[in-house]
C-alpha cells in the first residue's frame, strides 16, 4: 500500500501539478466560451433597451418572423 505523504487528496506533488494544469486549462476554456456566449447574446438582444424600449425589439422580431415564415411553411 502507498504511503500517505500528508496530502489531503493523496496525490504526489507531480500528480497534483498535472491535475492543476488540466483543471486551469478547462477553467480557461469554460471562461472563454462563457464570454463569447454572453457577447453573442448581447449582440442578439441588448440587455438595455434603446429609446423605443423593448417594444421596438418586439416589432423588429415580428417583422423578421413575418418575412421568414412563408419560406418555412
Amino acid at each position: 500500500m502507498a504511503e500517505n505523504t500528508g496530502s489531503w487528496s493523496g496525490l504526489t506533488d507531480q500528480e497534483a501539478e498535472e491535475f492543476h494544469k488540466y483543471y486551469m486549462q478547462g477553467a480557461m476554456i469554460f471562461t472563454v466560451v462563457a464570454i463569447v456566449a454572453h457577447l453573442l447574446v448581447l449582440l442578439w438582444r441588448p440587455w438595455i433597451p434603446g429609446p423605443g424600449g423593448y417594444a421596438s425589439v418586439i416589432d423588429s422580431a415580428t417583422s423578421v418572423a413575418g418575412s421568414v415564415l412563408p419560406f418555412v411553411g
